[in-house]
């Protein structure tokens, strides 16, 4: 497994490992537990071992749990990014066919590559549950951890609140109560569906991981046999088409939309901690999604722009259905119809795993209080934070999107700067800290290679309108005044955190100061 900087007078972090696996020798047990997590399976060896859990180590019983394997994980991550092409019709719309093409067979690499492996390398090194809050935090500190995990978090569930109502949507088609907005009809299906899909996450992550295998061969073999029926009828010279005629580019909406379809590629290192081997899976998984991600986007719009004439303002959101339709049927347009209730489903399910190990990691770091750290008795998952992540999800599924769903970009934006400037500092700083999977840069090349989604990032902030940096200033505002409130509670012992693992990670930072001073 993974091993830590070797702080003064502590033993390795492999050392501890081996600890955590072995009874004590001498019969007794220093006990943490009126103030960790409620997990019993945490090792008893002192503040470092409860670091340890925090970082990834497992015990004897974690061991023998099920656990994410490359394909679930590969699933898991398509469904965090992308879970099909639906949603990249208003790329053609915003720039033509041409433009589109490239952005997609483009951007996944120049934007998805470098994500991946900055989250291949830290999942891997520092493998626990919280992902990037904890890199941020062993980086920079609590506030830098708290403040990345606030961004993330609400981009994150603004995202999961969408898809119930999208499902609401197409059932509406069939079910015309369900589509009126105000009804109770469409709340009940909305209230109804949420709770549902959240008990499927509480039956633990393996389960939704090869569900979300499951959900994805079949929402995604429409597409490929759209693309197969599709060569006959494709006639290349309309994929060179830019914009309809006397229409201008919408660079900002082209942009937009490449961004929202195709980020939330480091969210799958939340579950870091519940991955098989993570050194391995990650970066393989990252690998095959990478790949995956960007032949679902590019062959069925290849598809769709080369063997119809529809013109680029005809290109509005569910037009692939109706590309379906024409290359090969009603039944193929049905069949992509129910892939996007499908992969609506996978979508929720993904991300509201990563949302609610993104708060257990949190409260094993000691940033919320422990009870976030609760797993259930049965299914080990976290209950608490998924019931708490399901109470939000509610909560924004009746509000209006528009602007709340540009300030989740804006949100994730932030958070992910700061995540690129965590793995550079890490690397920087920490060049000691064994990395299992190492990306074969050196520094000034990894400084240049976050630099370009980097610079995209930047790019959707400055864009996004005064109300968008009017609520992301306020939200940012409430992850700063949430930390303080959360610190204070700790001190005056109003709730109770895992103050083993913020004591010694203290201690860590002491460390790396010394083992800065020296060198």
């Amino acid at each position: 497994m993974i091993q830590e900087i070797q702080i003064t007078n502590q033993p390795s972090q492999q050392r501890q490992l081996q600890l955590a696996e072995l009874p004590p020798e001498d019969g007794t047990t220093t006990t943490v537990q009126d103030h960790t997590s409620q997990d019993p399976r945490q090792p008893e060896h002192g503040p470092h071992a409860a670091v340890q859990v925090a970082g990834g180590a497992a015990t004897a019983q974690q061991q023998h749990r099920s656990k994410l394997t490359v394909l679930p994980l590969v699933f898991l991550i398509y469904f965090e990014v992308a879970g099909g092409p639906y949603g990249s019709e208003r790329a053609v719309r915003a720039a033509g066919p041409l433009f589109t093409l490239l952005g997609f067979l483009v951007f996944p690499f120049a934007w998805g590559v470098p994500e991946s492996l900055v989250t291949a390398e830290l999942a891997a090194a520092l493998p626990g549950n919280g992902g990037f809050v904890l890199w941020a935090d062993r980086a920079f500190g609590p506030l830098a951890g708290s403040l990345l995990g606030t961004w993330k978090y609400l981009s994150c569930v603004i995202n999961i609140a969408a898809y119930p109502v999208l499902v609401a949507d197409y059932l509406g088609r069939a079910f015309p109560a369900v589509a009126e907005p105000g009804s109770r009809t469409r709340t009940g299906a909305v209230v109804g569906m949420t709770v549902l899909l959240s008990f499927v996450n509480y039956t633990g992550v393996s389960i939704v991981g090869w569900g979300a295998v499951a959900l994805g061969a079949v929402s995604l073999a429409p597409f490929v046999l759209m693309t197969g029926i599709s060569v006959p009828k494709l006639r290349p010279r309309r994929w060179a088409a830019t914009q309809g005629q006397g229409r201008s580019r919408d660079w900002r909406l082209f942009f937009n939309t490449l961004f929202w379809n195709l980020n939330y590629w480091d969210s799958a290192s939340t579950m870091a901690g519940e991955v098989d081997r993570p050194e391995r899976t990650f970066p393989r998984a990252l690998a095959v999604a990478v790949v995956l991600i960007a032949a679902s986007y590019l062959l069925p719009l290849m598809a769709a722009t080369g063997a119809t004439d529809a013109p680029p303002e005809e290109w509005v959101n569910g037009y692939l259905v109706d590309a379906a339709g024409i290359i090969g049927g009603a039944w193929l347009k049905c069949w992509i119809e129910a892939g996007a209730v499908l992969s609506s489903i996978g979508m929720f399910e993904a991300q509201l795993s990563s949302g609610a190990y993104q708060l257990l990691g949190m409260a094993e770091l000691g940033l919320l209080p422990a009870v976030f750290a609760r797993r259930a008795t049965r299914f080990r998952t976290p209950c608490v934070a998924i019931a708490a992540s399901t109470a939000v999800t509610l909560a924004i599924s009746f509000l209006g999107f528009d602007d709340v769903v540009a300030t989740a970009n804006f949100l994730y934006g932030l958070g992910t700067l700061l995540e690129f400037a965590a793995f550079l500092w890490l690397r920087a700083r920490r060049p000691e800290l064994k990395r299992p999977y190492r990306v074969p840069l050196p520094l000034p090349a990894l400084v240049a290679m976050c630099a370009v989604p980097s610079a995209f990032l930047a790019y959707v902030c400055v864009v996004a309108g005064w109300k968008v940096f009017a609520l992301a200033g306020a939200l940012t505002a409430l992850g700063v005044g949430l930390h303080g409130a959360m610190r204070l509670c700790r001190s005056r012992e109003w709730l109770r955190f895992n103050t083993a693992v913020v004591a010694a990670a203290a201690e860590d930072q002491q460390g790396d100061q010394a083992a800065g001073d020296r060198v």
